[in-house]
C-alpha cells in the first residue's frame, strides 16, 4: 500500500542509496553500496564555493568482501563529493577495522566502535548498516538451495512476519514453530 498522497510541496533533498550483491568466481561475496546526497538548490558552501542544484554534496561508495559465513575478508571506501576536503581522507582507514568482523549480531555495535565518531564518517557507517542487510538478501537465499540449513532456521524471529508463532513458520517451518493453533498443508 503506497503512502497517503501529501499536500503540495517542494522538493529541498534527495539521498539515494543503492545496494548490490555480487557473487565472485573466487567463492567470495562483494556487497557494494553508494549514497549520494543532493540538493534542488544551487548554494554555497565554506569549502566548495558553488553547489549547483543537483551536484552531489556527498558521493560515497563502499564494497565489502565476505565469505559464506558473512565474515568480512575486506573492505574499502570512497569518497568522490563531500562537503570539506578532509572527507576523504578516512577512506582508507575503512578496511582494518573491519576485516574479521561478522555481520551478524552486534555489527553495527562494533562498526561504531571501531569507525565510529572521529575514527570514521557517519555516511560510510549508515552504508555499512545496508551493506550488511544487503550481504544476507545476497547471499543466504543462494545458499539455502545450495546447502539446506540443519535445525532451526536463522530466519526464524529476524522479523514480523517470520516470528516463530505466524503463519509463515507455521507453513514454511512446521517443526520449528510454535503456533500449536497453525495446521501446515
Amino acid at each position: 500500500m503506497p503512502l497517503s498522497p501529501s499536500i503540495p510541496r517542494q522538493a529541498i533533498h534527495t539521498r539515494t542509496i543503492t545496494l548490490e550483491g555480487f557473487r565472485r568466481e573466487d567463492g567470495l561475496w562483494d556487497i557494494e553500496g553508494i549514497l549520494v546526497d543532493i540538493k534542488a538548490y544551487s548554494f554555497a558552501g565554506r569549502y566548495r564555493p558553488h553547489i549547483p542544484a543537483g551536484e552531489p554534496i556527498h558521493q560515497i561508495s563502499v564494497r565489502v568482501t565476505v565469505n559464506d559465513d558473512l565474515v568480512i575478508q575486506a573492505a574499502e571506501a570512497a569518497t568522490d563529493y563531500a562537503p570539506f576536503p578532509m572527507c576523504g581522507d578516512i577512506t582508507p582507514s575503512v578496511s582494518t577495522p573491519l576485516v574479521g568482523l561478522s555481520l551478524g549480531a552486534g555489527f553495527m555495535r562494533e562498526v561504531r566502535a571501531r569507525f565510529g565518531g572521529v575514527q570514521g564518517c557517519t555516511h560510510i557507517t549508515e552504508l555499512l548498516g545496508a551493506v550488511a542487510t544487503t550481504a544476507f538478501q545476497t547471499i543466504y537465499p543462494l545458499l539455502r538451495e545450495e546447502r539446506p540449513e540443519e535445525g532451526r532456521p536463522a530466519l526464524i524471529d529476524s522479523c514480523h512476519a517470520l516470528a516463530a508463532d505466524g503463519e509463515v513458520v507455521a507453513q514454511e517451518w512446521p517443526a520449528f514453530s510454535t503456533n500449536h493453533s497453525s495446521k501446515a498443508d
